[in-house]
Formats: structure tokens, C-alpha cells, sequence
């Protein structure tokens, strides 16, 4: 998904369109999510994408969608660009002694 989003809509109040923006989103997730995973994958990933413009976006994480929705709307902007994409992600193993320090601390 790659789209700009305005928070101006000519029947709707900002927090209206603010709540239908993240709802979009959650539900393209979730969609993505749904699909087969082809062999030897073990979950979908997503690279995410977050700026004022396409030209001035900067990489983010997933969980950070719902907190830079929420700073464009706090901040005043009437657009904002994100893009979400979906990939295959491998789970990496961890050693048994680091999963073990980790317990520990």
C-alpha cells in the first residue's frame, strides 16, 4: 500500500478521519497477514515508509504507524505519505546460552 492520506474531508471531523486512517491500515495488515505463507517462510514482515511527501519519507517500524498518525494529526498536517509493503520473513535462532542469559537477567 502506498498512499497519501489527508485529514481534510468535507462531511467528516478530524478525529473521525483520523480513527477511519488507522482503521484502513489495521485492516490491510491484517489482510496481508491472512495470506499463505509460501514455503520455508515463517510470518509476513512489512517495510513502512512515513513522511510529509514520498520525497521526504524516512523508514519506520510497523508498531510505530498508530504514533506517527496520531504526531501528524497533534502537529496540524492536512496530508501525510505512508507506505506499507509486505515481505516474507525468515525467524532467525537464537543460541541456547543467550536465550538462557536473557531468562536469567
Amino acid at each position: 500500500m502506498k498512499k497519501t492520506f489527508s485529514f481534510v474531508h468535507p462531511k467528516k471531523k478530524r478525529p473521525r478521519v483520523v480513527e477511519a486512517i488507522k482503521y484502513e491500515l489495521k485492516k490491510y495488515i491484517k489482510r496481508e497477514r491472512n495470506k499463505k505463507l509460501p514455503e520455508k517462510v515463517d510470518f509476513w514482515d512489512f517495510d513502512c515508509r512515513y513522511g510529509a511527501n514520498e520525497a521526504s519519507s524516512d523508514t519506520i517500524h510497523i508498531s510505530e504507524i498508530n504514533k506517527v498518525i496520531s504526531e501528524a494529526d497533534v502537529e496540524g498536517l492536512d496530508t501525510f505519505f505512508l507506505e506499507v509493503l509486505v515481505k516474507p520473513g525468515v525467524r532467525t535462532m537464537q543460541a541456547k546460552e543467550e536465550v538462557v542469559e536473557d531468562f536469567l537477567e
